[in-house]
């Protein structure tokens, strides 16, 4: 009985060596890991509170025109411009407003379209001063016909 007991004692420390080297080998496995995912250690260390910039504007520049241009926004100075800057940047930028060159039924429609799914407010009497500024100085493009083709090389086509 006394050699079962030993074999048994044998078996279990042969067990608890066998499991220590196991721990110690998955805990190696997964520090390598870890070093070849973050070689420098970042998640132990501080986290570091991205410093953003921001530009200040007195509040003459706010609205500052220069060369005919509404710094602030890019719009056109004309007529109309305030209430435009007032009404159509307070959801979205004036470079939204420059690229879709519409007509005024257009951008009436577009305006029905924003106010029905966009949650846009009953603009009033401002909706004719906003139309009518984008119609003057935001209408569609005359596109005419393409450029002629130029530095082409042709080739016959083969039966």
């Amino acid at each position: 009985m006394e050699e079962k007991e030993k074999f048994r004692e044998q078996i279990r420390s042969i067990y608890r060596l066998l499991s220590t080297f196991l721990i110690l080998f998955v805990i190696t496995v997964l520090g390598v890991v870890y070093l070849l995912n973050d070689p420098d250690l970042s998640f132990f260390r501080e986290k570091e509170v991205p410093q953003e910039y921001v530009a200040v504007t007195t509040e003459d520049d706010f609205d500052k025109i220069e060369n005919g241009i509404h710094v602030r926004t890019g719009l056109k100075e004309a007529e109309g411009l305030m209430t435009v800057v007032n009404n159509c940047t307070n959801c979205h930028s004036a470079q939204l407003v420059i690229q879709n060159r519409m007509n005024e039924e257009r951008w009436i429609a577009t305006i029905r379209w924003m106010q029905e799914t966009q949650n846009l407010w009953d603009l009033g009497k401002n909706e004719e001063i906003i139309v009518n500024y984008l119609v003057s100085n935001y209408p569609p493009k005359k596109k005419g016909r393409r450029e002629i083709l130029t530095d082409i090389q042709w080739y016959e086509l083969e039966d």
